[in-house]
């Protein structure tokens, strides 16, 4: 299966499958001798870990990161860096049922036409257990970027509600289990997806990621894109459907004065700019401004209204979608959308590093 790595220079390879005994990551390119130890990477990774309120699924992954390679001495070496995360709450006669029949919504049918054979355990490769890997890798990714450039996400819709953004407050996302920067959408957004979750039904969501502090220059023209990089990498993302960059869609309702963003001359030398609706990114290259990107995730395929479907054997059937599964996949996707920005910017960075004027 190819398809599984990520990344130029800061390039990323994931393994392992949902119902397995471990997944994991290789990370290779990182500079030698940055700080590194398993305390720098699990804070991330226990943003992103089920079972930590009733508005995810209840299997209970500690997701503890152990570092297998790359590093000796609390300091990375330069050679690949392995990660691994143990699975310890698999419940594989859960999905017994499906061993024959394909879920709507999910990778069963495409798996199984590609290659012949599928894990129906929890979705095997397919599954967003994976994602936890990548967050991982975006830990260290952040550290390669260093403590100038931040990286935050936030849902910023649930289902048909959307926050009110004059009431923006990124502290408040680390203070509710929706990751939502609305202090006043909270209590609404909670009771709506409790009546979601009760349904055994689910529910789409959209994640706004922002990057401030990244330098102008990072990426590269026609086909390396910062903006086309960012894209690939959000949009291969479990349940991902949709991404834009800056205003995005709505950039076609705008007139080109309005869409325009103006600059002036900042005293002592650089630019400043007037407005944001590229998204700090303008003909594939970073120009200094806070990289804005929001990507759409759908909702969760596993839901227990059963639905008509097919087996292998090319008959109708219904099936119904049992186990431990997210009424919002949406809301775990932040932290695994902050990492995946970091992992782009990181690979750029260093191409850019790589490609600085060559002097005698």
């Amino acid at each position: 299966m190819a398809g599984n790595s990520f990344g130029t220079l800061f390039r990323i390879t994931t393994w392992g499958e949902s119902h397995g005994p471990a997944i994991g990551v290789v990370v290779d390119g990182v500079p030698s001798r940055l700080p590194l130890s398993e305390a720098d990477i699990q804070p991330f990774l226990d943003r992103r870990r089920p079972g930590q309120s009733r508005f995810t699924t209840q299997r209970q992954e500690p997701d503890q990161v152990r570092i297998l390679s790359g590093v000796f001495q609390g300091l990375t070496t330069g050679t690949p860096i392995q990660l691994l995360i143990e699975n310890q709450d698999q419940r594989s006669k859960d999905y017994g049922d499906l061993a024959e029949r394909f879920r709507p919504g999910h990778a069963d049918y495409t798996y199984w036409v590609k290659y012949g054979i599928r894990d129906h355990r929890g979705g095997g490769r397919a599954s967003a257990r994976e994602t936890a890997a990548r967050v991982a890798a975006g830990a260290v990714a952040r550290l390669v970027l260093g403590t100038g450039i931040r990286i935050r996400g936030a849902l910023v819709q649930l289902g048909p509600h959307r926050i009110d953004r004059s009431r923006w407050d990124w502290a408040e996302v680390d203070r509710n289990p929706l990751f939502c920067p609305d202090p006043g959408s909270v209590d609404l957004w909670c009771e709506f997806l409790d009546s979601i979750r009760k349904a055994g039904s689910s529910i789409g969501a959209v994640v706004e990621l922002v990057a401030d502090g990244v330098p102008a220059g990072l990426g590269e023209p026609v086909y390396g894109k910062l903006d086309s990089d960012l894209a690939a990498a959000l949009m291969s993302i479990n349940a991902v459907k949709g991404v834009e960059i800056g205003d995005g869609f709505a950039v076609a309702a705008l007139s080109g004065e309005d869409n325009a963003d103006e600059m002036r001359a900042r005293p002592g030398g650089g630019v400043d700019f007037l407005s944001n609706h590229a998204g700090g990114i303008l003909g594939g290259i970073s120009s200094g401004q806070d990289i804005v990107a929001r990507f759409a995730v759908k909702p969760t395929s596993s839901i227990l209204t059963p639905r008509r479907t097919v087996d292998i054997h090319g008959l109708d059937t219904e099936i119904v979608t049992k186990g431990r599964h997210d009424p919002c996949v949406g809301i775990r996707a932040v932290p695994v959308g902050e990492a995946m920005m970091a992992c782009v910017l990181a690979d750029h960075l260093l191409r850019q590093r790589a490609a600085a004027p060559w002097t005698r």
